[in-house]
């Protein structure tokens, strides 16, 4: 079938156009902590983790290029170079000392260039600095409920239906939004604590670098720093039932100020609700 020359252009024009898009899309969708659409690369960073497994990430792929171009390389060479054409009689060789050596000694450098920046992150992520807040998140069928020890303070977190959502301003992600967001304060070091109710759940936020098992019976610990302001979306990150693609996570970094100001009103609501149990307990006796 043949493609005239206008057609050609236009279709050429319209995948242009929806590249261009895509590209615009995401990342403006990215700065928000978010996915994006038609997103092939890493979440913008939001911590120091997050940085650096985004570095680590580009050195690997380019590496993987390099060596994957250098084989190829070999191959082409070989084919056209070793043919039976090229060489009707064939060689009898059946070692090479330098070869042999060099492969050996450039995989295990190779093996060493990455094992260095690996266990380094390794380090970052599993050394947690001294927190200057702990936050405990309790993943349950199918919300989360965040507790934060040192301030008293605890709520449950669950996904907005579309009909709450469309009442938001500014209007939250399908699927993402939730009624009552963690808080925290930006430049602060944050211990994540994990664990679940009944089943295994797990607390990620791609733009931090976190990913925790939340267990039954078991506290995993995590941190992060969040150096931008902003929401910082995630979700549940293991099958954990019927609606466990409803769970997600949202992540609000505020200033100093504002986090105060969160955290006294906080407060007040959680003594409001402690003497209102109190209160319907003293009536039932």
């Amino acid at each position: 079938m043949k493609v005239s020359k206008e057609r050609l252009g236009r279709w050429s024009l319209g995948l242009a156009i929806a590249c261009c898009a895509a590209a615009v899309g995401g990342t403006a969708f990215a700065e928000m902590g978010q996915p994006a659409p038609w997103e092939v690369t890493l979440q913008q960073p939001a911590s120091p983790v997050m940085q650096n497994i985004v570095w680590f990430h580009s050195f690997l792929l380019w590496l993987i290029t390099l060596i994957t171009l250098f084989v190829l390389a070999l191959l082409v060479i070989v084919v056209v170079k070793f043919n039976a054409k090229a060489n009707p009689v064939p060689s009898k060789t059946t070692h090479n000392t330098l070869i042999e050596v060099a492969w050996t000694i450039v995989p295990v450098l190779i093996l060493v260039a990455v094992a260095v920046p690996s266990f380094r992150l390794l380090f970052l992520e599993l050394d947690i600095p001294k927190p200057d807040l702990t936050v405990k998140a309790t993943g349950n069928q199918w919300n989360w409920t965040y507790t934060y020890p040192d301030d008293k303070i605890e709520f449950t977190s669950i996904m907005l239906t579309d009909e709450e959502r469309a009442k938001m301003n500014p209007v939250p992600p399908r699927l993402l939004g939730v009624d009552n967001e963690m808080v925290v304060p930006v430049d602060k070091v944050v211990r994540i604590q994990t664990t679940a109710a009944d089943v295994i759940h797990s607390w990620a936020i791609p733009s931090f670098g976190v990913k925790i098992d939340a267990i039954p019976g078991r506290l995993n610990e995590a941190w992060f720093k969040a150096v931008k302001e902003g929401r910082y979306y995630g979700q549940c990150s293991e099958l954990c039932g019927r609606d466990h693609a409803f769970m997600p996570i949202v992540v609000r970094v505020v200033n100093e100020q504002e986090y105060e100001a969160w955290k006294k009103k906080q407060q007040v609501a959680s003594r409001m609700r402690d003497d209102s149990y109190a209160s319907a307990a003293s009536a039932t006796r």
